[in-house]
């Protein structure tokens, strides 16, 4: 395996509709003395503030939300398809429970702000910048949040302050 190597923002070449909703992703925070990850499918990547930044979602109840809120930085990780049953592992697994970083067999690797893992075919190392709560009073289309037990995920902003590609 070739390895990942600092790029810039023109090495991102993919459809962000399949690599996050259809392949999805690894979203990890915490150092190396802890760290936690989640498989997320929902996301998306934009320009906000004059920034390039990185959206995500995470539930309240999620192990990965603390880890997000004490750390000043989280990476995204975008694997192969053949680490599928890795991420169906950290998208089911709590790591309350199990370590599942052991259990899924990734490589962690560390970078001076944030954890990823070394099977990744791309990597972004995001700084947060926003976190907020969604709320049923903003909501317009009410057949979005007709599941949703007030369990309502948090919306981070990231800006992406590094590119690592294989």
């Amino acid at each position: 395996m070739s390895e990942l190597i600092k790029s810039d923002y023109s090495a991102l070449s993919f459809n962000l509709f399949d690599k996050i909703g259809k392949q999805w992703m690894l979203i990890t925070a915490g150092d190396e003395s802890g760290l936690n990850t989640m498989t997320a499918s929902w996301g998306g990547m934009g320009v906000l503030w004059n920034k390039n930044v990185v959206y995500i979602f995470i539930r309240p109840q999620r192990h990965t939300l603390s880890f997000i809120d004490n750390s000043e930085y989280f990476s995204l990780s975008f694997l192969g398809e053949e680490y599928k049953k890795a991420l169906l592992l950290c998208g089911t697994k709590s790591g309350k429970d199990c370590d599942k970083v052991k259990e899924s067999g990734l490589t962690p690797a560390f970078d001076e702000n944030a954890p990823y893992f070394k099977e990744a075919e791309t990597v972004l190392i995001c700084k947060k910048l926003y976190r907020q709560q969604l709320s049923a009073d903003s909501v317009i289309d009410e057949r979005i949040f007709k599941e949703y037990n007030n369990d309502y995920h948090f919306v981070f902003v990231g800006e992406i302050t590094e590119v690592l590609k294989r």
